[in-house]
């Protein structure tokens, strides 16, 4: 069995990710040395995420409703009921994935991606809630992937967990940075109704949820 199997078998992503465990229960103890090595983690690199890999997450759905689909076989990377830390501070951290997200998930209104990016980019300590020490260019629009990580598909409208923290979400369309590839006038968004990804001239007025962290290379 791999090192990360025996993770998701235990329920311990945490600690696999940081490196601390002895899963088969040898007496080597070289299995957080063998997964360093494998993800050229080192002394000098910080606990994943974001230095480890990245597992996909599940939905959640947890109703199957036909053999073969996303409730029957459940997969995916087990949030764990404390995944979301408020910080008290007016931002919420991601345990499973070390993003750090704005707490007040309305404080700009809808606006068109050009204005949501400036936006995004320009909030700081002070604004919509934050106390947190924040300087302009330390928040940014999420792309895709990260904006779909909130979507809980179990729930609609909103489309997330109550213990999920967030004030105001709203059910409806929220920019993402990411510009469809084959049409480079439109954004992606997702829709926090039922989790629904799409995309939208940038033009549109469309809501905005700045996040920050994650790794850039």
């Amino acid at each position: 069995m791999s090192l990360y199997a025996w993770a998701v078998r235990d329920g311990d992503v945490t600690s696999f990710c940081q490196g601390n465990f002895d899963y088969d229960k040898d007496v080597d103890g070289t299995d957080a040395f063998v997964f360093k090595k494998h993800f050229g983690r080192s002394q000098i690199h910080t606990p994943c995420p974001p230095d480890g890999p990245a597992p996909v997450e599940r939905t959640w759905q947890s109703i199957s409703y036909a053999y073969g689909d996303d409730g029957w076989y459940y997969n995916g990377v087990h949030w764990g009921g404390d995944r979301f830390t408020d910080n008290g501070n007016g931002t919420i951290t991601d345990g499973l994935t070390g993003l750090i997200w704005l707490k007040e998930a309305n404080c700009f209104g809808q606006v068109n991606w050009s204005d949501a990016l400036v936006l995004a980019n320009a909030l700081a300590n002070g604004s919509c809630g934050l106390t947190d020490g924040s300087i302009p260019g330390s928040w940014r629009l999420p792309n895709v992937k990260e904006m779909t990580s909130l979507v809980d598909y179990d729930y609609v409208n909103p489309a997330m967990y109550a213990w999920q923290f967030f004030n105001n979400v709203q059910s409806a369309f929220y920019w993402s940075s990411t510009t469809r590839a084959d049409d480079t006038d439109g954004a992606w968004y997702v829709g926090m109704y039922g989790g629904s990804v799409n995309y939208a001239v940038k033009t549109s007025m469309v809501y905005v949820w700045p996040v920050h962290g994650g790794r850039n290379w």
